[in-house]
């Protein structure tokens, strides 16, 4: 029987590593990054993941690192 688990998670990590992920592949998003390696770490049935605050897409974080740079 499949079990449901909810998690909240928050993910630091330095602004080139996560330019290069996201530049490596076209269209490469946070959301499926994390459900990428979730799935590869321990084989799940099914993997949701949802960007709710920071960038999502390699546009996101373009506009993301120009707003903090003009702080």
């Amino acid at each position: 029987m499949p079990i449901d688990i909810k998690l909240n998670v928050t993910i630091s990590l330095e602004e080139s590593a996560l330019e290069d992920a996201l530049s490596e592949y076209d269209e490469l998003t946070v959301c499926e990054l994390v459900k990428q390696v979730l799935d590869k770490a321990i084989a799940l049935d099914d993997v949701s993941a949802i960007v709710v605050e920071g960038p999502n897409t390699l546009d996101e974080y373009d506009k993301f690192a120009g707003t903090a740079a003009e702080s």
